[in-house]
């Protein structure tokens, strides 16, 4: 389960909300069992919950209006820092959130946690957060009116330490994975109350049009909503790698989500 707070625990607001269903997800995600290909399986809410903790607290202060949802952890991003997208420099230059990370239980010899001395760069974290810093400036100008989230907290690995996407898991699993982080996106949903919730890539598109079309969040919000997509920035993207950024303004745009000049 996660760590004990250090830091001073928030009666109400979306912060402490979103923590708590930090809390509720990491539990329910932790009862359920994965067999091969999934070899290993880390939950950057357990052994990463102190810089996470930060991120919430610091940045998830009040209603958003745009959302950004991604997928899950990468292995030189929130799987090291606890942090969405979590690039390491950015997290504890741009963010100024540095704290402890543990290991997970059962650590693969090819994905070791090295928390904030992990060396290596997380690129689809270096080109979201490296694209927010440029167009809005600093951490506290961005997150006035955004905020990141990832719709599954858990990185699965295969034996020979190759990611394996939730999304090809077995039904016996995929159900009641899904019916857990549905639920923590739909608190999320009602905590922050955003204009806009965009995935960042496909897959958290449909998982958010499933929240949004089904029952979790109150009718009110779920017609108020728009849903929307852009492109994931990961180097495995070819229309990624000739220019992310562009590509993702160009989708918001489109979208009607307006950015700072």
């Amino acid at each position: 389960m996660p760590a004990t707070s250090t830091l001073p625990r928030a009666d109400s607001g979306p912060a402490s909300t979103l923590l708590d269903a930090a809390r509720t997800l990491s539990a329910a995600l932790t009862r359920l069992r994965f067999a091969p290909p999934v070899a290993h399986v880390y939950n950057p809410l357990e052994y990463a919950w102190a810089p996470y903790e930060q991120y919430l607290r610091r940045y998830a202060d009040g209603p958003k209006r745009v959302m950004l949802v991604g997928m899950n952890p990468g292995p030189f991003g929130m799987m090291q820092t606890g942090v969405p997208f979590g690039e390491v420099a950015a997290v504890r230059d741009w963010m100024r959130i540095h704290a402890p990370v543990h290991k997970p239980a059962r650590e693969h010899a090819k994905r070791p946690i090295e928390g904030f001395d992990c060396t290596r760069s997380e690129v689809s974290g270096r080109r979201l957060w490296g694209w927010a810093a440029q167009r809005f400036g600093s951490a506290q100008d961005f997150f006035a009116h955004w905020f990141v989230l990832n719709y599954c907290p858990l990185a699965l690995l295969e034996a020979s330490g190759r990611n394996f996407t939730p999304d090809r898991l077995p039904m016996a699993v995929l159900q009641p994975l899904y019916a857990a982080c549905d639920r923590h996106l739909a608190v999320a949903l009602e905590a922050l109350r955003p204009h806009w919730v965009i995935g960042v890539g496909g897959f958290a598109e449909k998982r958010i049009r499933a929240v949004v079309e089904g029952d979790l969040i109150d009718s009110a919000l779920a017609r108020s909503l728009r849903v929307g997509c852009i492109l994931h920035p990961s180097p495995a993207s070819p229309a990624a790698n000739r220019g992310w950024a562009q590509a993702a303004e160009q989708q918001l745009a489109g979208l009607g989500v307006a950015l700072p000049s």
